[in-house]
């Protein structure tokens, strides 16, 4: 399928005219055509089509389509449905009223394309640059971030709805591809076992013994794909059902397949796959939550007098916060919105991180750096790290006891931490030890180089200035940004398989709600004035009283 740009043509005169005295005040759709000229043209996508090939439909309107979805939380036929029947859709994409739309099916084959190579990124990386060509977004203001839990679009499975399901889904791919490699293989019983989707009750009967069965069967039908393909390489379920099999089972001393046990090791649930239709989708527990599935990671403007746009979403494998921060900025490098001050929770901070954003982005990253977990900390008592004075410049360290100990480690096995060892000569006899150090041993303090140390100390003062803290507390407002991606506009929920797919909702959702907020906004010259404050709001106002504005 080739590219046929049909950029720079305008609304039809008989739409234009229908929308307009149908929606006097506009809809987001129209904001969308009169604002923006539309998100996208169709020569941005040129590279992503051949050259050659039978003409397809215009992907900037697609990509358009697929954004108003996400926006009113439609499935791919009711945004046809729309295309077709709505005038604002129609005028949106630059369409005759009379013009018949397409088949819902252009819009997965659309999502398609989007998923691979990291097209999603370069659709907000558009959306955004449009943005800023139309004034609507800036670089170096203030930007924040947090993330969400996304359930899977699959249900959770016990261990042998597990096996018997990856070894379904692996009979299907063969049926499709090819059926012969099943004669001899599939029997009644198989037909039994696997004609249908796998739903067991709570307590099945002879788990075990069907466990073991489902497992031998997985075995035979891997030795028979591949002795049917030898050194080919398995399709996806085939390929999920041996990685399943690698998990769960494994060969006995006597040269037996059978269950893994607690004793023979089990996959962390880090590396487990959790449904063979979704691979990538992982089990979390954190705290008193769990869930099987991804992180999402969103950042947005917050500068003050603005509306906040998102500038950045990222759709992961569950794993600490901070892993997605250089990722992060490296997008926003690119796509020329980084800000002077991030701010984030917990979660994102380290002080190597909050060193290489300064040096590498010239990004302030506003966030508490957890304190140390030494005992004296969590008991509030006794000498921490911080009571001990380092001088770098002499390479001693002084106690609060004032005790100089220059025993000064730059150890490879601790790096990048220093090591300083006091005397046992001056720890022993001292009267505050048991506030210092619990062991036998004399006090040890570990601290970072010099650099990372001083802005650790510098993060942890921060925190105590009031300042900082009216700062931080600008942070929380993306909560509720978070709460309208995932509830308002459904992404709570995966739609789709795998992480590239998820990530294509989680983009589409993000320059949805981008649009939404940047329409609702009045024109400077709008005629629409603020509610009057009520009679007793009026009072308070005029004997000087302070209200509540919001």
């Amino acid at each position: 399928m080739s590219l046929r740009p049909r950029s720079g043509e305008q609304v039809p005169s008989a739409t234009a005219r229908v929308a307009r005295a149908s929606n006097p005040r506009g809809t987001t759709a129209m904001w969308v055509r009169d604002r923006l000229d539309g998100l996208w043209h169709d020569e941005d996508f040129d590279a992503w089509y051949p050259r050659d090939g039978r003409p397809g439909l215009s992907p900037a309107q697609l990509a358009t389509v697929s954004v108003l979805q996400f926006l009113l939380n439609l499935s791919d036929r009711q945004a046809a449905e729309a295309v077709r029947c709505r005038i604002d859709f129609k005028y949106a994409l630059a369409l005759d009223l009379d013009d018949p739309g397409f088949h819902h099916s252009v819009l997965s084959d659309f999502r398609d394309r989007l998923a691979q190579d990291g097209r999603a990124d370069a659709l907000l990386d558009l959306a955004l640059a449009r943005l800023k060509e139309a004034g609507l977004v800036k670089a170096r203001g203030r930007q924040r971030t947090d993330s969400t839990y996304l359930r899977a679009a699959v249900r959770e499975l016990t261990r042998l709805e597990l096996v018997l399901e990856a070894v379904r889904a692996a009979l299907e791919e063969c049926a499709r591809a090819a059926p012969e490699l099943l004669d001899g293989l599939v029997t009644e019983d198989w037909a039994l076992r696997y004609g249908r989707q796998v739903r067991l009750v709570s307590q099945p009967s002879h788990p075990a013994a069907r466990l073991k069965q489902a497992g031998a069967d997985a075995a035979e039908l891997l030795d028979r794909i591949r002795s049917h393909r030898p050194g080919a390489a398995a399709g996806p379920p085939a390929e999920t059902l041996r990685q399943i099999m690698v998990q769960h089972f494994l060969v006995d001393a006597r040269g037996k397949l059978r269950p893994r046990a607690e004793k023979d090791g089990l996959p962390p649930t880090g590396r487990r796959i959790e449904s063979p239709y979704d691979p990538e989708a992982r089990y979390v527990r954190r705290g008193h939550r769990t869930w099987t599935g991804y992180l999402a990671h969103a950042t947005e403007t917050c500068d003050e007098g603005s509306v906040n746009v998102i500038t950045d979403v990222a759709t992961t494998v569950p794993t600490n916060d901070s892993t997605a921060l250089p990722g992060i900025h490296t997008r926003l490098k690119r796509r020329r919105l980084l800000p002077a001050q991030h701010l984030v929770d917990g979660g994102y901070t380290s002080v190597a991180l909050l060193d290489t954003a300064a040096r590498t982005h010239r990004v302030t990253m506003v966030g508490p750096v957890k304190s140390g977990n030494s005992w004296q900390r969590k008991k509030d008592t006794g000498f921490a790290r911080e009571d001990f004075t380092i001088d770098f410049e002499n390479r001693t360290v002084t106690c609060p006891n004032g005790r100089i100990s220059g025993n000064w480690h730059e150890l490879p096995a601790m790096a990048p931490y220093t090591v300083v060892r006091f005397n046992p000569a001056h720890c022993d006899p001292c009267p505050v030890r048991s506030s210092c150090t619990s062991g036998k041993a004399p006090r040890t303090v570990n601290f970072l180089p010099r650099r990372l140390h001083e802005l650790q100390t510098q993060n942890r003062a921060d925190q105590q200035d009031p300042q900082w803290q009216r700062l931080y507390a600008s942070r929380s407002g993306i909560e509720s940004t978070m709460n309208e991606l995932a509830n308002g506009h459904r992404m709570r929920r995966c739609r789709y398989h795998g992480v590239a797919k998820a990530h294509v909702q989680h983009v589409l959702t993000a320059i949805a709600v981008n649009i939404e907020r940047l329409s609702t906004q009045e024109p400077e010259d709008s005629a629409y004035r603020p509610r009057p404050p009520t009679a007793f709001q009026q009072y308070l106002d005029d004997h000087e009283l302070p209200r509540p504005r919001w």
